[in-house]
């Protein structure tokens, strides 16, 4: 096994390859054969830029000796992308001077070993100089963009190693991240350590343009930096399991997940039968064995939106329900119900309330002056049968951005915006007794299938499907803080935290 770390201004597209035979003549693109591998470098590496005033303090200090985050705090930055593109600092939008990329990087044995094997590290491209350390040993540089570089480095990596153990030499490695924490739930709170939790934050899809529900590096890290910058601490998987990565990100961010399995559309009598639930079971099993050791996951949801007031329903989700806590005891189970409190039949079973509800959208259109009264309604009605912690999980409006009204419109900036005051004002009388959390619908617009009532998708987003923020956004972003700040300094008013440093300062 060998570690090798890596620093270079705006690497694009870098990858390792071992081959048996040496490269003569032209620069060969690195194609896998019998006698030649390749390992991929693109992904997350550790990035900070130079804001010192000569722009060398990384030299000066010599950043490259040591890992990057002992120089002072470090952001995940994915490559191949854009740097100025995916924070949220405005000093990088603009920036120009020397940014530092660092990845620690895990051989195959054999090409650590096989003084036979070339290993080779290509730098696909990067602008517009580039200078890449291994180990702490300036190993090339390069100016000019768009075009690869690269260098032999099998000295700097194929060492001897032998691992040891009282059972004999060690074949296998593996790495997994850790860590502690408990969750519970009382009749009025959430817990996490011991301490009441309060989610603020959104619902989310795997949507973007082009890419679809196709994963992509730079659109995580962006909407982990929009996350941040909103002061949001939770989101639900709505409504499936994200991309393993997802989660990695959250555990490493301190994002709080529901996460919630594919059980969507469960609307009609028929779906609930034997069939349905041996699969349903299923797919649970699947979900928790996949994700049990994230600790950013504090709890499972089975379902969104079923036909949970038939009474074949109450049946099926207390089986759902029971089979996951069977497979995980150490997590609160739920899931997300529009139903009518009095006609719920999965509710009992349940150890959060989940509640969707769009007053003054989907019914009441247009009456703002009505949400206070039916949110307080349907919060009293919903603790008083079931004594249980309520989160709103869903709620908000249709938004076309730039389109604008005063007084506000249905599909207005301004609608949006109005229709969550009046959420906050009702959320604000009950988050300190029993309601636990409030996720909005939806981060950002996504696309649906064609109809009478999407153009060109669902537009309930706080931000368009290309990441950019409504007016909403800043509603919220400034909620967020505040309430953050409320649970960090409970005893104090304390200033926004998004005034405050940026990470790099």
């Amino acid at each position: 096994m060998a570690r090798r770390s890596a620093v270079a201004w705006a690497a694009f597209g870098p990858l390792l390859w071992g081959c048996a035979l040496g490269l003569q003549g032209g620069m060969l693109y690195p194609q896998e054969s019998r006698s030649r591998e390749r390992k991929e470098l693109d992904g997350l590496w550790s990035f900070r830029a130079d804001f010192s005033d000569n722009r060398r303090r990384g030299f000066e200090e010599q950043w490259y000796r040591r890992p990057l985050r002992e120089s002072g705090p470090t952001l995940d930055m994915p490559v191949p992308s854009s740097f100025n593109d995916i924070s949220q600092d405005w000093r990088l939008r603009h920036f120009v001077g020397w940014v530092w990329y660092e990845r620690e990087v895990i051989l195959p044995e054999r090409w650590t070993q096989d003084l036979h094997t070339r290993v080779v590290l290509r730098i696909g491209s990067a602008h517009s100089y580039a200078i890449v350390w291994v180990n702490g040993v300036d190993t090339l540089e390069h100016e000019g963009g768009y075009l690869p570089f690269e260098a032999d480095i099998s000295n700097l990596v194929q060492v001897r190693l032998t691992a040891q153990t009282s059972l004999g030499p060690v074949s296998d490695f593996y790495s997994l991240p850790v860590g502690i924490r408990t969750v519970a739930v009382t009749e009025s709170q959430f817990l996490i350590n011991g301490k009441p939790f309060y989610f603020h934050g959104v619902n989310k899809h795997e949507d973007a343009d082009i890419r679809g529900k196709g994963f992509d590096w730079p659109l995580l890290v962006k909407d982990f930096n929009l996350l941040r910058w909103l002061g949001a601490n939770a989101f639900r998987t709505s409504h499936y399991p994200y991309a393993e990565e997802v989660l990695q990100m959250c555990d490493r961010h301190g994002i709080v997940v529901i996460d919630e399995c594919p059980g969507v559309g469960l609307a009609l009598p028929q779906f609930f039968n034997n069939v349905s639930l041996h699969h349903h079971m299923r797919v649970m099993e699947e979900v928790v064995r996949r994700d049990k050791n994230h600790p950013a996951v504090v709890m499972w949801s089975v379902a969104n939106e079923p036909a949970s007031h038939l009474e074949s329903a109450g049946y099926y989700l207390k089986m759902v329900i029971a089979h996951t806590k069977a497979l995980d005891p150490s997590r609160p189970v739920t899931f997300v119900s529009n139903s009518n409190y009095a006609a719920d039949k999965g509710a009992p079973y349940v150890d959060v309330i989940c509640l969707n509800s769009y007053y003054s959208w989907y019914h009441d259109y247009g009456h703002l002056e009505l949400i206070q009264l039916q949110l307080a309604t349907q919060f009293e009605n919903w603790y008083k049968k079931y004594q249980k912690p309520i989160i709103q999980s869903e709620y908000g409006a249709e938004t076309i951005a730039g389109f604008h009204q005063d007084p506000p419109l249905m599909f207005t900036e301004e609608y949006q915006k109005s229709l969550l005051e009046q959420y906050h004002l009702g959320l604000d009388q009950k988050r300190r007794k029993y309601v636990v959390g409030e996720l909005i619908w939806n981060f950002a617009d996504f696309m649906t299938e064609q109809s009478l009532t999407r153009v060109l998708g669902n537009k309930k987003g706080i931000f368009t499907r290309q990441r950019q923020p409504k007016s909403a956004a800043f509603l919220l972003r400034e909620r967020y803080w505040k309430i953050a700040n409320e649970t960090r300094y409970p005893h104090s008013v304390a200033k926004s935290q998004c005034l405050e440093n940026s990470p790099f300062t």
